[in-house]
């Protein structure tokens, strides 16, 4: 009895600190992102590819998601509109999807900041260009999943995505487009 019950706590031990992948669901996950400019604001949404959080018993220790950059789309216009903004961000001028279809985010670290909460460090590339980003993210466990939600804000102009940037043109007036858009993500678990 008592040999079963130190192999037992032996056991319980030895896997406090293992690192385990935690696959990620993404038709339950999201992405959503709002880009502005002087006379207002687009939002969408973006399909995750997929990815997984790399968990060290409770704690998030790591990860890698993969954004779908072709299924870029506008949720506050229809028609026409909506049809000619998709295209133009899905082109050169923003994204380039023919040649860069996917964005990819590494998590180097997760700092926790207090119970569910951690500041995360990585690696976002998009078109072929990496930089180091930081954000806080909350992680939580419900109906046996992980939930990670976080709200990222990027400057798209450090990603060559220049296109009615003031940071770069001059004389753009009320056509400027701002530099940082906003990304809201909620990753879940399978």
């Amino acid at each position: 009895m008592i040999k079963a019950f130190i192999i037992s706590a032996l056991v319980a031990i030895a896997g406090v600190g293992e690192k385990k992948d935690v696959k990620v669901n993404a038709s339950a996950s999201t992405v959503k992102w709002v880009g502005k400019k002087v006379t207002g604001q687009h939002n969408g949404n973006i399909a995750l590819k997929g990815g997984r959080l790399e968990m060290e018993g409770d704690q998030l220790v790591g990860g890698i998601f993969t954004i779908d950059m072709t299924t870029i789309n506008c949720e506050d216009l229809s028609g026409d509109t909506k049809e000619k903004l998709e295209g133009h961000l899905k082109s050169d001028d923003f994204f380039g999807v023919k040649i860069y279809p996917t964005s990819t985010f590494v998590i180097t670290k997760a700092v926790p900041q207090g119970t569910g909460s951690y500041k995360i460090v990585g690696n976002i590339t998009i078109k072929d260009t990496t930089e180091e980003i930081q954000f806080p993210a909350t992680l939580k466990k419900e109906d046996g999943k992980v939930i990670a939600t976080a709200d990222i804000t990027i400057d798209r102009s450090k990603f060559n995505v220049r296109y009615g940037s003031g940071s770069f043109f001059d004389n753009l007036g009320d056509k400027t487009i701002y530099d940082n858009f906003e990304l809201s993500v909620m990753l879940v678990s399978e």
